[in-house]
């Protein structure tokens, strides 16, 4: 007699108790990532002041984050595929809130600077893989409702993040801010670790940079995929740059805004979670070639309303540029997940990469423009950058879809 063929783990499919273990994990990841990523950035004027820098320099503290955890986000996936999904990710949420507890005791900028540094390079495991374990675990008709809380926790993490480190810092201090964070970056890790249903599908395969290499050369030979990287590259660069030098601005006369006051103006995130969702689905009616320029003018007519003097206009404008922006990077991201034929996932990594690769450099570049210009410096860069967006989206119009 032959020996049954054994049986094939089903996948995880919405409504059973694992698939609600599975939401908890991935919600709690992604608040925690992007709350430590981010918590940093009302805090920069804090920075400045307590340790004599400028604001390029402050703007370290989050570029300097971003630009390793863009480098490092190409690799993470691939050592994913010999040490496993799970265990990849929950070393990276466990090894980043002892960081960031870390960094809330550091004795001085340089030390801080480094926590954050290696901050970068241990987040790059979460966003990295959690794609990866989504599509090998779960249901393909579950798999949106999935990814769907595990970026709407990117989303309330980043804000949260943002809005805690804020009102801390007027109650306490920015230490006690970026520990609670730490914190509660240490609670996820531990949701992870007891939540996250074992791989039961994952097969561990030889790491092979040649491969690696090969996939990533093909995808740059795409002209409409180099343009959707250059899209990531300058929409969050200049979403970044907005959010980076607010604060700055919102803490001067006339306005003198306390932190808590600049961190609540990080609810209009929430504005943006809508949006991706919404502008998301009217892409796919109305087609992503016409509705990706039309976010990007929304950005830019933002970045033109921060330029008057009202109160009430410039958080308008700010409105407008997270509307934009979240509704662009939906269009943006999705187009390169359908244009690209193979190798996906190292699509997505080239993406995301330009995509944290822009917030890092034009984050940092928009504090000497600051320093130099003033807001109108920092606008007329982001300007600059939402223009040549625009002037891209409307060249891929003219791109022919990628034959198979």
């Amino acid at each position: 007699m032959h020996d049954p063929m054994p049986e094939v783990p089903s996948r995880l499919v919405s409504g059973t108790p694992a698939f609600r273990r599975l939401n908890l994990a991935l919600f709690a990841a992604g608040f925690s990532t992007f709350a430590i990523l981010y918590c940093v950035q009302p805090l920069l004027p804090e920075f400045s002041q307590e340790f004599h820098i400028s604001a390029a320099v402050s703007s370290l503290s989050l570029s300097l984050s971003t630009g390793l955890l863009a480098v490092t986000m190409l690799l993470a996936g691939a050592l994913s595929e010999v040490w496993g999904r799970k265990p990849v990710m929950v070393a990276s949420l466990l090894s980043s809130a002892i960081l960031t507890l870390l960094s809330a005791a550091a004795p001085n900028w340089l030390s801080l600077l480094l926590a954050r540094m290696a901050i970068g390079v241990t987040l790059s495991g979460l966003p990295a893989v959690a794609m990866a374990y989504v599509s090998e675990e779960v249901d393909p008709k579950s798999i949106g409702l999935a990814m769907g809380l595990f970026i709407g926790g990117n989303a309330i993490g980043g804000m949260a993040g943002r809005i805690i480190s804020g009102v801390l810092t007027d109650l306490g201090s920015w230490r006690l801010a970026i520990g609670l964070i730490g914190a509660l970056g240490l609670a996820a890790a531990l949701a992870a670790w007891w939540s996250l249903p074992a791989s039961a599908h994952f097969q561990p395969r030889r790491a092979s940079l040649t491969d690696l290499l090969r996939s990533f050369a093909e995808h740059l030979r795409d002209p409409g995929l180099c343009g959707l990287f250059a899209e990531a590259f300058l929409l969050m660069g200049g979403f970044v740059t907005v959010y980076n030098y607010l604060g700055y601005r919102l803490t001067e006369s006339p306005y003198s805004l306390s932190q808590t006051a600049i961190g609540a103006i990080f609810a209009a995130y929430l504005i943006g979670t809508l949006s991706s969702a919404w502008i998301g689905e009217l892409a796919g009616r109305l087609g992503r070639r016409r509705v990706l320029w039309a976010m990007i003018a929304i950005m830019l007519a933002g970045v033109a309303l921060t330029l008057f003097q009202p109160l009430v206009v410039i958080l308008s404008g700010i409105a407008a540029v997270t509307f934009g922006f979240f509704g662009a990077h939906s269009v943006a991201s999705s187009w390169v997940g359908s244009r690209a034929i193979h190798a996906k996932a190292q699509a997505s990594a080239l993406y995301l990469f330009c995509y944290y690769a822009g917030s890092s450099a034009m984050g940092t570049l928009g504090g000497v423009f600051w320093t130099t210009w003033g807001w109108s410096g920092v606008a007329s860069l982001v300007a600059a950058m939402l223009i040549a967006a625009i002037t891209i989206a409307l060249w891929l119009i003219t791109v022919p879809p990628r034959a198979a």
